[in-house]
C-alpha cells in the first residue's frame, strides 16, 4: 500500500562538498513528458557552473523512458507515485542532500547561468530562498535581464500578501535552502497541480520561510524559458482561489487581518502597489459577483473536506 503521509526533509550530508562554494541539486518535477524532460535535460546539462547533481522525481506509477532518460544525463531517478506536484517537490527536498535545492518544470528551459545567478545570494546564511524570471521562448532576454532585483523578509509590512499571490516569482524557478526547510512539510500537499487546489504551492512555501525569519530574493536574470500556461476555466480559478484564501487564513493565523484587508482590495479591484508574475500562483478573480458568490461556496467545501491534522511523520527511504 502507497502510504499518503506528509514528506518531510531528512537530515543528511552532501555527497560532495567544495570548499569555495555551496553544493546545489537541481530537482526536475516531471509526469510522463520524456519528450519535454530531455530538453530540460540538456539545458541543465549545458548550465554554468554545473549542479553537483541532478534529480528527476517521477510523479506517477514509473516510467521506463523517464528512468532511461535519467540514465543517459547521470540524474538520479525518484519515483513519487502519490500525485501532485507538491508531493513530488516535497520528496525532491526530501531526496536531496546539497545544501541548495534549485527547481525546474520539466518543460522549463534554463539560461546557461541561471543556476550561477539563482545561488549567488545564498552566501548570506539569512537567505532562504531565491527565484528568477520565467518568460515564454518568445520574450527578449535583454529587456528582462534589465529589471532591478528585490529583496523581502516580514520587516516589510506588505510581506504576506507580496510573498502569497506571486510577488516573489514561480515554482518553475526556484531555490531553497535546504538547511531552512528541515523537519518541516514545506509544500502542502493540497497545494499546486494534480492536487485539489491546483494552485499556490510555490508561494504558500515562501510564505513559510519568511514566517520564521528568513528573506527571499527575486532575481530576474536569472531566466528559464516555459511555453505559456493553459489557464484554467475562470469559474475553476475562482474557486481554488478562494480555497488557498482559507489555507492562508487557517495556516498564518497572525495574517489574518491582512490577508482579510488585501481581498478586499482586491475585489474592489484596487491597482497592487508591488510587482508580480502574470501568471501568479492564488491569483484573485474578479469576474462578477455570480462567479464570485458560487466560487466561494465550493471553495468552502473544498477546503472543509480537504483539511487534515498535520502529520509528525517523515519521509524514509
Amino acid at each position: 500500500m502507497i502510504s499518503s503521509a506528509p514528506i518531510l526533509v531528512r537530515v543528511s550530508s552532501p555527497s560532495r562538498c567544495k570548499e569555495d562554494s555551496l553544493t546545489a541539486t537541481v530537482i526536475i518535477c516531471t509526469r510522463n513528458r520524456p519528450a519535454q524532460l530531455q530538453k530540460c535535460l540538456e539545458a541543465v546539462a549545458r548550465l554554468t557552473p554545473p549542479p553537483d547533481q541532478v534529480l528527476v522525481i517521477d510523479n506517477s506509477e514509473g516510467n521506463s523512458e523517464i528512468a532511461s532518460l535519467a540514465q543517459e544525463f547521470s540524474a538520479r531517478y525518484v519515483v513519487e507515485p502519490v500525485k501532485g506536484l507538491s508531493r513530488a517537490r516535497n520528496r525532491g527536498l526530501a531526496e536531496c542532500d546539497t545544501e541548495i535545492a534549485a527547481y525546474l518544470d520539466d518543460d522549463a528551459i534554463p539560461a546557461p547561468d541561471w543556476l550561477g545567478i539563482l545561488m549567488a545570494p545564498f552566501a548570506d546564511k539569512g537567505i532562504a530562498a531565491s527565484a528568477g524570471k520565467v518568460v515564454t521562448p518568445e520574450s527578449r532576454l535583454d529587456a528582462v535581464r534589465n529589471e532591478a532585483p528585490r529583496t523581502l523578509n516580514n520587516k516589510n509590512p506588505l510581506w504576506f500578501e507580496i510573498a502569497t499571490f506571486g510577488g516573489m516569482g514561480l515554482g518553475s524557478n526556484m531555490a531553497l535552502r535546504r538547511s531552512a526547510c528541515i523537519g518541516r512539510m514545506l509544500f502542502d500537499e493540497r497545494l499546486g497541480r494534480g492536487a485539489p487546489f491546483q494552485i499556490g504551492e510555490e508561494s504558500y512555501a515562501f510564505a513559510q520561510l519568511l514566517s520564521r525569519g528568513y528573506t527571499a530574493v527575486y532575481l530576474p536574470g536569472a531566466v528559464v524559458s516555459h511555453p505559456p500556461l493553459r489557464r484554467d476555466p475562470v469559474d475553476l480559478e475562482a474557486r481554488n482561489s478562494f480555497a488557498y484564501w482559507l489555507l492562508l487564513f487557517s495556516s498564518f493565523p497572525t495574517q489574518r487581518m491582512n490577508l482579510l484587508r488585501f481581498i478586499v482590495r482586491r475585489l474592489r479591484r484596487k491597482p497592487l502597489t508591488w510587482d508580480r508574475e502574470p501568471r501568479e500562483a492564488g491569483e484573485i478573480v474578479t469576474s462578477g459577483w455570480r462567479v464570485l458568490l458560487k466560487a466561494g461556496i465550493q471553495g468552502l467545501w473544498l477546503f472543509l473536506r480537504t483539511r487534515r491534522p498535520k502529520s509528525a511523520g517523515g519521509y524514509r527511504n
